[in-house]
């Protein structure tokens, strides 16, 4: 990425994480992949393949004016998959990215010029994307209460945290504030640790493939329990630091979560034994 112009760099963060959800297959033999530069890629990586592929066949992917207003067939062609398996929730991923679009357009025609509009400050990042953009407000109602994760939300902060500091310009406030992106894989992750505990009950729901609805109290309880567990390793590390070093400890949750994800993938066949919990929706 570091061939674009900051302003592209951000687009092109916006489009991926705006559409960055569900990437698993229904059948674990069919999986959706498209392959760049000679390589193949799975899951998420499909979705960061196929935008740049995108781009290099001239397709002004990242461009707002274009993707406010591209219709499911375009969509359809840069997603296209190298064999029979789409990747799932096209119309989806077109609706999000449209409706993103058009919340850009109205904010100065950029991502950049979008966020701008919080300031350097991470929290008040996060609030305006999901005030502005319907499809981030990944939300729940647990025992009467409103649970926030704002999965993508905070990603799409995290990531352009990313971009600005990899050009010396990542003075963000409130990194802090920031939470684990609460998904499949890190939940496995966490529980393969020892980090998280399933009941037998909730065991044998995963292992026996029950798709969990977007809502449901066991869905919401391992998103909310995989959250609190990386904010105790969070200030367990600190402490570690603090004793070992006698320094304040920098790192933050969306880093933990940064260094869990890739884990979680490089180790996935010790994982195996550890089912996924299965959700399809647009949060994660």
């Amino acid at each position: 990425m570091m061939g674009f112009s900051t302003l592209q760099a951000l687009n092109w963060v916006f489009v991926v994480d705006t559409m960055n959800f569900s990437f698993w297959p229904d059948e674990e033999s069919q999986q959706c992949e498209v392959t760049y530069k000679g390589t193949t890629y799975t899951g998420y990586m499909t979705l960061c393949a196929a935008i740049t592929r995108a781009m290099e066949e001239g397709i002004p992917i990242t461009d707002p004016k274009y993707f406010s207003q591209m219709s499911v067939e375009e969509l359809g062609h840069v997603l296209r998959s190298d064999n029979e398996t789409p990747m799932p929730m096209l119309q989806e991923r077109h609706q999000v990215l449209t409706e993103g679009g058009r919340v850009l357009q109205e904010h100065g025609g950029s991502f950049r010029s979008f966020i701008s509009r919080a300031g350097n400050d991470a929290r008040k990042m996060v609030e305006l994307i999901v005030e502005k953009i319907p499809s981030y407000r990944d939300e729940a109602t647990y025992e009467g209460k409103r649970i926030s994760f704002y999965k993508r939300a905070q990603i799409l902060v995290a990531d352009f945290w990313g971009v600005m500091e990899a050009r010396g310009e990542g003075d963000i406030i409130d990194m802090d504030w920031l939470t684990m992106f609460a998904d499949y894989r890190v939940p496995q992750a966490l529980v393969y640790l020892g980090a998280l505990r399933y009941s037998d009950a909730l065991m044998q729901a995963l292992n026996s493939g029950e798709l969990l609805s977007s809502g449901d109290r066991r869905e919401v309880e391992i998103r909310g329990g995989s959250i609190w567990s990386v904010e105790l390793i969070k200030d367990r590390l600190c402490m570690l630091v603090q004793e070992r070093d006698g320094q304040t400890c920098t790192v933050n949750s969306a880093v933990i979560d940064f260094y869990l994800w890739p884990y979680a993938k490089q180790h996935h066949k010790e994982m195996a034994h550890i089912p996924i919990h299965h959700t399809r929706c647009i949060y994660y």
